[in-house]
């Protein structure tokens, strides 16, 4: 499970001793950009369409990949239809979520086309905060 910035960073290192990487998103989320989702005096910042969190998730997605293994997600963001197409881009193997929302999920993506998501997520990755990234995805759905 990838699920802190230590992880993320050190990616390269441990896929050497996996064979497979899942990602967890609500924790990566919450650790990355060091905000409690818990706590509603600060909830509003926790957002997994923040950059730094698309920029990890990307990381760990490359390494994997670079040493001939795959990634999966758990967590919300995986069942999450906003971001299907844009995880689908970013080279994801595996959405693993809720059972209800799968159904849409992977409809999604076997009507996508993949190297036309991947062009829209490696576009996504060049924007600076998360008012942009969803105004993207909301212009590319």
């Amino acid at each position: 499970m990838v699920e802190t910035s230590a992880s993320v960073i050190m990616a390269d290192k441990l896929i050497k001793y996996s064979d497979f990487f899942s990602i967890g998103t609500n924790d990566l989320t919450q650790y990355t950009l060091a905000c409690d989702r818990g706590n509603e005096n600060i909830s509003d910042i926790y957002n997994n369409f923040n950059p730094a969190v698309i920029r990890s998730i990307k990381h760990v997605i490359d390494e994997s990949h670079k040493a001939g293994k795959w990634t999966g997600m758990c967590g919300q963001f995986a069942s999450d239809t906003k971001a299907t197409k844009l995880l689908l881009g970013l080279g994801l193997d595996e959405f693993s979520g809720s059972a209800s929302k799968l159904p849409k999920v992977k409809d999604i993506i076997r009507n996508s086309n993949f190297k036309e998501e991947e062009k829209f997520a490696l576009g996504i990755l060049d924007l600076e905060d998360v008012k942009e990234v969803e105004e993207a995805i909301e212009k590319h759905s």
